[in-house]
Parts: C-alpha cells; sequence; structure tokens
C-alpha cells in the first residue's frame, strides 16, 4: 500500500529513498524496524517454518540493499520490498521442499458464497432473506479485549492454503491496496479477489462456529443489523 509508509514514521517515500542510497544507517535501522515483522508474517505464509521465515526476511533485506540502485520507483518502495520478500520466499520454500504454487485458485473458478447458500430463503417475497438469523457477534470493543477470539482468529487465518493466507495478510492485516497485493505476489486482479473472497469466507466460518458455541454470551439486538 503506498500510504503505508506515511503512518510508519519514516521519511516520505523520496526522501527516504535518497537516504537509503546515501547509506544513512539510522534510516536503514528505522525501516528494519517498521517493515520487519510484517515480511515475517508474509514470510511466514509461504514458507515452512519460523526459521526459514527469518531466513528469509534477513536474504530480502540483503537483495534490497544489494538492488537498492536499480529502484526505479515504478510501484511504491514498500511493494517493491515486499516483492522480492515473496520471490525469496518461495525460493526458499522449493528448497525446503513445500511448493506453494498449487495454492493459487484458478482464475476461471467460480467465486465460492461467502455463506452456506441454503441459510437464504429460495421463495419470493423473502428471497434472499434469512432463514434463521444469525447468533450475533460480539461488538467490536470486545472483541480486542477477548484473547480466545484473537486466538481463534490467528488460527482460523494460520490454516488457510498458503497463497490465501498471504493475500488475506497483505490486504486485511498489512492494508496492502488490491493492486499492491497484485504486483507482490505476482497475480492478475481476478485470481487477488478470488483468494481474498476464499480466505475471508474460510475465516468467517470459522469465527461463526466460535460465536455460536453456548457459551459465548449475545450482544444486544442492535447487533443483528450486521450479521
Amino acid at each position: 500500500m503506498s500510504s503505508a509508509a506515511a503512518s510508519d514514521g519514516l521519511p516520505h517515500e523520496e526522501a527516504l529513498v535518497a537516504l537509503l542510497r546515501e547509506g544513512d544507517e539510522a534510516t536503514f535501522a528505522a525501516l528494519l524496524d517498521a517493515w520487519s515483522p510484517s515480511m515475517f508474517r508474509v514470510a511466514r505464509s509461504i514458507v515452512a517454518t519460523p526459521e526459514s521465515a527469518r531466513d528469509t526476511v534477513q536474504e530480502t533485506w540483503l537483495a534490497v540493499v544489494g538492488a537498492l540502485a536499480s529502484f526505479e520507483g515504478r510501484s511504491s518502495l514498500r511493494t517493491w520490498v515486499f516483492r522480492i520478500l515473496v520471490n525469496t520466499a518461495r525460493s526458499r520454500a522449493r528448497i525446503d521442499a513445500r511448493e506453494t504454487t498449487t495454492s493459487f485458485v484458478p482464475e476461471t473458478e467460480d467465486f465460492a458464497p461467502a455463506v452456506d447458500p441454503s441459510r437464504f430463503r429460495a421463495a419470493e417475497p423473502w428471497r434472499g432473506h434469512w432463514v434463521s438469523f444469525p447468533t450475533p457477534w460480539p461488538v467490536p470493543e470486545d472483541l480486542a479485549l477477548d484473547r480466545e477470539w484473537v486466538a481463534r482468529l490467528a488460527e482460523a487465518v494460520e490454516e488457510l492454503p498458503p497463497r490465501q493466507r498471504a493475500v488475506i495478510l497483505l490486504r486485511d492485516v498489512e492494508g496492502h491496496t488490491s493492486q499492491d497485493v497484485c504486483q507482490i505476489l505476482d497475480v492478475t486482479p481476478t485470481n487477488q479477489r478470488v483468494l481474498l473472497h476464499r480466505a475471508r469466507a474460510s475465516v468467517r466460518a470459522r469465527l461463526e462456529e466460535y460465536f455460536g458455541a453456548d457459551d459465548h454470551p449475545e450482544t444486544p439486538d442492535a447487533a443483528r443489523s450486521n450479521p
């Protein structure tokens, strides 16, 4: 996401690139601190182990330093760095005998429904309405304090196929735009949309199971407007 760098305390892009090319160690250290955690999460979605993810991040930074002079600004610096990261991770995944390219969804494949169609009425005049209204979820403020919910969310994302996991992390966690994700992962817009849709649908289904458990209290009826 081109605007992501503006929120992490780093200089604006032109100044940042200039400082890095000048070998400014403080700027490079700040960049490492700001971007490495996100890079690790994305690398971890591709390679087999945390150790491989850490090695991938380190190799990426070495590659960035070596290739910085060739950066032409056709994309944001952040997108360019993450593109190098993904390529490095894919190479390492092959070395680790964990080829991830089979996780891509074919472009011709139709979108899977985010919610089972059988849960909606088929007959008029209520076609498309819920057969049985979903159990309401806790309000966001409550969720932020619920460590168990956070753990379930992390588990749901971790269980996704590698490509879906990478897309949802880049879009919904790291805040990259769809265009950035297409460049980083070298996928078409259609492929990106399908992967993201599948990932969100799977995560929603897992969380719905969690919130549907009997030991979770219901929220006020107002929450029912946003199932």
